[in-house]
C-alpha cells in the first residue's frame, strides 16, 4: 500500500515547504542537475506536485497521489498514477529516472529499483536524491519523526544501504553529489555542492543500468 495518505491530506503543506526553504530547495536542484543527462528522455518515479522535474526539464512523472498528480499536470507534466513497485510503463521505454526523497516512502524498495530498471534502456541512467540517514538532518528527523506530518510513515536510508540496493538491481558506475552542510534554517543562498559523501545531509546518486 503506497503511503500516499500524508501527501493527500497535506498537498498544500508539501508543495509550501519549497518556498518556505528556498535555499535548500535550490541547493537540492544544483546538486541533482550535474547528473541528469543533456539528452534522451527521462521520467521522476514519485513526481510530486513537479518542484524537480520542471527546472529539470523532465515531461513525464510517476505519481501515486491524485492530488499531488493534479498540481504536476498543472505544471505542464504527464503524469502516470501508479507506484514505483508496478510501474504501468513498457520495458526500456526511457533513457534515464529520477528520484529525489521517494525512496523512504516506498514499501518495497528493491521492487522499485528493478521496475526502475526494466523501464529503463540499456545503458540508462538512474538517479536518487535522499536524507542519508546518517547525517545530522537524517539523524533529527529519525528522532523527531512522531512530530512531522511526512517522516512519521518514511523509512530512512543510509548511502551504503542506498548504493547496495542499486547495486542488486543491476546497476554500476556510481557517482555522487552532496549538499546541505548546515541546519535547514541556516542554509544560505550560496549552498556549496561538493562530490562525493559523508558531509552533506542531503545525497545524489547515480547509477548506470549494466
Amino acid at each position: 500500500m503506497a503511503r500516499i495518505e500524508p501527501f493527500e491530506r497535506y498537498t498544500g503543506h508539501y508543495d509550501r515547504w519549497f518556498d518556505v526553504h528556498e535555499n535548500v530547495y535550490l541547493a537540492e536542484l544544483r546538486a541533482v542537475r550535474p547528473h541528469i543527462p543533456e539528452e534522451g528522455v527521462g521520467i521522476e518515479i514519485g513526481v510530486g506536485t513537479g518542484r524537480f522535474a520542471v527546472p529539470l526539464g523532465i515531461k513525464f512523472g510517476l505519481e501515486p497521489s491524485p492530488k499531488m498528480a493534479e498540481i504536476a499536470r498543472k505544471r505542464g507534466i504527464e503524469v502516470i498514477e501508479g507506484v514505483a513497485e508496478a510501474i504501468p510503463i513498457d520495458d526500456e521505454a526511457f533513457d534515464f529516472a529520477l528520484m529525489v526523497t521517494t525512496i523512504c516512502f516506498l514499501d518495497d524498495p528493491m521492487k522499485a529499483l528493478s521496475e526502475i530498471n526494466r523501464i529503463l534502456k540499456p545503458g540508462g541512467k538512474l538517479i536518487i536524491g535522499f536524507v542519508d540517514k546518517d547525517s545530522p538532518i537524517g539523524k533529527f528527523y529519525e528522532q523527531h519523526r512522531a512530530e512531522s506530518k511526512f517522516y512519521n510513515v518514511a523509512t530512512f536510508y543510509s548511502v551504503d544501504e542506498v548504493v547496495d540496493m542499486m547495486r542488486r538491481a543491476g546497476f554500476s558506475d556510481f557517482r555522487f553529489t552532496q549538499t546541505i552542510f548546515e541546519p535547514l534554517d541556516r542554509v544560505p543562498p550560496d549552498e556549496p555542492v561538493k562530490e562525493g559523501y559523508g558531509e552533506g545531509s542531503f545525497v545524489v546518486i547515480s547509477g548506470v543500468k549494466a
